[in-house]
């Protein structure tokens, strides 16, 4: 395989790992790692040294660990229930087939739904599918910054 394919190959999992910042089925900040572990692998570790590796590392698992806190968070604050949970659990599901849109509203409808057959009460429905949709989003949000921050750090790496 030519140097040029593997380049190609890093970038384009550097790209997956940025869409998959806000598609809840990729795991984003993973796939940014994969590509610049294949981007340092390519130079002989050359720019791209084990220390930026590990700080890479580890804003992957900081993202990913944000992403499911603020999610977690946003609901219990409102009192949500475990039938809410997997009601948003199964809206995100859901909302991968329905696009950007579905992604982003699907999560507070399974909330609410779920919810609402917990407790019967509109109302609180409403408020534990908003909580939860808002945590989705401030976990999203994180995740997107902590992405590009990553995909800065490699680049200058690189340019070093």
């Amino acid at each position: 395989m030519t140097i040029a394919l593997l380049w190609i190959a890093c970038a384009a999992l550097i790209v997956v790992g940025l869409a998959g910042t806000v598609l809840p089925a990729l795991p984003g900040t993973a796939f940014i790692l994969g590509g610049a572990v294949l981007g340092a692998w390519i130079d002989d570790f050359t720019r791209v040294g084990g220390a930026t590796l590990a700080v890479l590392s580890v804003l992957a698992v900081v993202a990913w660990v944000l992403d499911y806190v603020a999610s977690l968070l946003g609901a219990k604050k409102a009192g949500a229930s475990r039938q809410a949970l997997i009601g948003a659990a199964l809206g995100t599901v859901a909302g991968l087939l329905f696009g950007v849109v579905g992604v982003l509203f699907l999560p507070l409808v399974g909330a609410a739904i779920g919810e609402y057959l917990a407790r019967r009460n509109q109302a609180q429905a409403l408020k534990v599918g908003v909580a939860t949709w808002l945590g989705l989003l401030a976990g999203m949000l994180a995740k997107v910054v902590i992405a590009f921050v990553m995909v800065g750090i490699f680049v200058v790496a690189l340019a070093w």
